[in-house]
């Protein structure tokens, strides 16, 4: 993922009394590896400032246009927002939660994107395909 962007990524996650905290966070990280965490009662709250792993993931998993169409589906203004399983997160995958809350809870993330636009920002993390394939700019 290249070029000059400014995003702010706020990541949330409940952590239930049944779970252990550091696997909650481990989840987090294993798709946001440069997160700074907090541990908060009942909850463990992110920020970050890249989705370059995310991307490598999507790419990797081949579900770019799944992912393109949770962040335009999620839009408001300036910012998009998704959640993800907190138990494909923990072995390093993305599963984007949708209808039915998880039974576990759900990592909750919302980006705000400063520069460049949405459209263009989305465009490097989960680029455009065809035939499943990213299509080369």
């Amino acid at each position: 993922m290249t070029g000059v962007y400014r995003v702010d990524v706020e990541i949330t996650a409940p952590v239930f009394d049944t779970e252990v905290t550091s696997r909650v966070a481990d989840a987090i990280t294993n798709v946001f590896p440069n997160a700074e965490l907090e541990e908060g009662h009942g909850e463990i709250r992110g920020t970050a400032h890249s989705l370059e792993h995310l991307s490598e993931l999507l790419h990797r998993q081949e579900i770019l246009d799944t992912a393109r169409g949770e962040f335009f589906a999620n839009r408001e203004g300036d910012a998009f927002s998704f959640a993800l399983k907190k138990q494909p997160a923990l072995m390093g995958r993305v599963n984007f939660s949708v209808g039915e809350p998880d039974e576990l809870g759900e990592i909750a993330v919302r980006v705000r994107v400063e520069e460049p636009s949405l459209e263009d920002f989305v465009d490097l993390v989960a680029p455009p395909t065809e035939g499943g394939r990213p299509i080369d700019p």
